[in-house]
């Protein structure tokens, strides 16, 4: 069965450490993880760490976008801070590109932000690949508030990435770190903030993206927690990095895929993917979000009936 005859659409988000390439130019990391997205099977692909993607005329991403079946490819630019750029691949079967925007947010990542339309759908679906400060805290929080203009009222949005940072609710925050055992003190020192006089764990990300103030919904859904509680699905809040540091403390789930309300109620799974394979590949685990691609073409339908 082809891909395209099932009632999906897949979104993967993975940031492969380095893109799979060794200092010394070996790339056995990079075929491996290309066998894996290859089994995946992504409709679209949300990539972090493109690293040196734009050289040589972009010939790895059109490389990978060729390795998955023809999926067609954008890429956000790198910065002189960081040679790890940002993209976004699509099937072009199912999905049509109708603009392309970069977000820049300082001289880290810009956000990679194409903009498609489902086939047969009017209404546009804003797509963004991030990867949030590792460092920096603040600049963190400032690209989650960038990253909410992509969730204005009557937009629709898949966004999804490298958070550098910990999930807000109350239900995650006894699987934090304990600060007093992660040996890599400059790791304490990017990923906590200053919060009534003491050091904490950084949650405001995702309470800038996922959280609900003043009563009001939240810009976007996150969608680890929804199928959590919404689907019963425990295993989408499991840890995502790091696969392979021992010195900052347990793995903890800093990759995460949110979605407009609207979008986010055509979800049916949302899965972190290990294996050896992955293991071996990157220090991080893919995310895969799974929806009902007829349900999302009734979400976005009532957008384009007010437009009308």
């Amino acid at each position: 069965m082809s891909h395209l005859d099932e009632d999906v659409i897949r979104v993967v988000s993975w940031n492969i450490e380095h893109n799979g390439v060794e200092r010394d130019g070996s790339d056995h990391r990079w075929h491996l993880a290309m066998d894996v997205l290859a089994s995946l099977r992504p409709h679209i692909l949300l990539r972090q760490e493109l690293t040196r993607a734009d050289l040589y005329g972009r010939r790895i991403v059109w490389a990978e976008a060729a390795r998955l079946g023809g999926l067609v490819p954008f890429l956000a630019d790198a910065t002189p801070e960081s040679a790890n750029p940002t993209g976004v691949y699509i099937n072009r079967d199912l999905l049509e590109p109708t603009e392309f925007f970069e977000h820049a947010t300082g001289m880290w990542h810009p956000i990679c932000n194409p903009v498609v339309r489902l086939k047969g759908v009017p209404t546009k679906l804003s797509l963004a690949s991030f990867h949030l400060c590792s460092f920096d805290p603040d600049r963190r929080l400032n690209e989650a508030r960038r990253l909410t203009t992509l969730g204005k009222p009557g937009m629709a949005a898949i966004i999804g990435g490298d958070c550098n940072s910990y999930a807000h609710t109350q239900s995650e925050a006894v699987s934090l770190p304990d600060w007093s055992e992660v040996e890599d003190r400059s790791h304490f020192e990017h990923r906590t903030v200053e919060w009534c006089g003491e050091r904490v764990s950084d949650t405001r990300p995702d309470h800038v993206l996922a959280g609900a103030h003043h009563g009001w919904p939240p810009v976007f859904v996150e969608l680890g927690q929804y199928a959590a509680t919404r689907l019963s699905q425990a295993g989408a809040l499991a840890p995502t990095a790091s696969l392979w540091r021992k010195d900052q403390g347990p793995m903890q789930r800093i990759d995460r895929i949110y979605a407009t309300p609207q979008v986010a109620e055509a979800l049916t799974s949302l899965e972190v993917i290990v294996s050896d394979d992955i293991r071996e590949a990157s220090d991080h685990c893919p995310v895969v979000a799974t929806f009902r691609l007829t349900a999302l073409r009734r979400a976005l339908a009532p957008a384009t009936q007010t437009a009308a």
